[in-house]
This record gives C-alpha cells, structure tokens and sequence, in this order.
C-alpha cells in the first residue's frame, strides 16, 4: 500500500486529533521529511472535523505531526508510528 493511501486508512493517525473528532480526507496533505529503504519520515496535517450531539459540524481543527513510516522491500506500508 502506498503512503497517502495508507494514511487515509491507518488508524494510527488519529493520535494527532485532539478534540475525539474524525480525519478530514480531504484536508490530508503529507511532506516527505526522510526517506530511507526502510522507512519514510514524514509531516503531515489535516483537519479534524468536530461533532456536534445533534450530528452537526460544530467545527474544524487543525492538526499536524510527524509520523514514521516502515517500508516493506518493495516501498509499501507496512506499519507507522508517531515519534514523542
């Protein structure tokens, strides 16, 4: 799997949201910071999207980080984490 795709899967990701709320899609954008064979460094931002009760938008949140990506042989995801 490549990256973007597997960042708009992983659950991993949600580490970064600081309100509960769920990953925009939309809104993903990811900077290759490192790349190695084996792994890829990388930032990312997104906003999250905050609920309301009633299941109504009560607002967008910004969010970003850093996050490392381990490689198989052939360049695909296999695992990521998010380094403290």
């Amino acid at each position: 799997m490549n990256i973007h795709d597997y960042l708009r899967t992983c659950r991993e990701l949600s580490a970064l949201c600081s309100q509960n709320g769920w990953i925009d899609n939309d809104t993903l954008e990811v900077q290759i910071m490192d790349q190695r064979p084996d792994q890829v460094i990388a930032a990312v931002q997104f906003e999250e999207v905050i609920m309301e009760g009633a299941g109504c938008v009560a607002g967008r949140v910004p969010c970003f980080g850093q996050v490392r990506m381990r490689l198989d042989g052939a360049g695909n995801v296999v695992g990521m984490d998010i380094p403290r």
